[in-house]
């Protein structure tokens, strides 16, 4: 091998090297990279993606099960940078939120169902205005309704809760003091009978 020959092997070689070691610092050390997955999606606010389960199918994670509600399910893509992801599991802690992208956080963003992401996922579009339809949400009854509209720390709610109530013991009070004092033919009898048993008829 003559001395031209060794001199593109050896720069060769080290082109090659330097475009491994350039490429493991960046996923391996920085994670510069994207992550895309599906994650939850809100039908009622948002045009999601529609996954069926598939009834003749016998895979697990494809197959119908006997819960309805696991066998349709209303997604949306994320993509996020590998850096960006908190190291937490969402299963085990309720503040891990992997797929939520921060104020202004580039290269993150939620992709949703329109005609030509459609065609990308091979999925069906979600309708919200439809959806509220054929699925109106449930309203709350009794008591539940009145915790719910005050939420915690909210000092001026609850002082309001605490006045109203106070009213409603005070009027209480008075309907039971003002029935203490019949009026109207009540009172007639009453009196009648309150006059019998102080002047008791005397028997011959």
């Amino acid at each position: 091998m003559d001395k031209k020959s060794k001199i593109f092997f050896i720069v060769f070689l080290l082109l090659i090297i330097g475009s491994i070691g350039a490429t493991y610092w960046r996923i391996v050390v920085k994670k510069d990279y994207i992550i895309e997955a599906q994650t939850d999606c809100d039908p009622e606010t948002e045009e999601c993606f529609i996954w069926e389960c598939d009834p003749n199918s016998n895979e697990e994670g494809e197959a119908c099960v006997e819960d309805p509600e696991e066998n349709i399910w209303y997604y949306k893509v994320v993509q996020r940078k590998a850096n960006k992801i908190p190291d937490c599991d969402p299963e085990k802690d309720e503040n891990c939120e992997p797929w939520i992208c921060e104020p202004e956080e580039k290269d993150c963003k939620e992709i949703l169902c329109d005609e030509k992401t459609a065609v990308e996922q091979e999925a069906e579009c979600n309708d919200p205005e439809e959806y509220l339809r054929n699925n109106p949400p449930e309203e709350s009854e009794g008591e539940g309704l009145d915790e719910e509209e005050c939420g915690e720390g909210d000092e001026a709610c609850l002082e309001q809760e605490e006045q109203e109530e106070d009213i409603e013991t005070e009027n209480s009070g008075e309907e039971s003091q003002i029935n203490l004092f019949p009026t109207g033919d009540d009172a007639e009898v009453d009196a009648d009978v309150t006059s019998q048993t102080e002047n008791p008829v005397e028997s011959e």
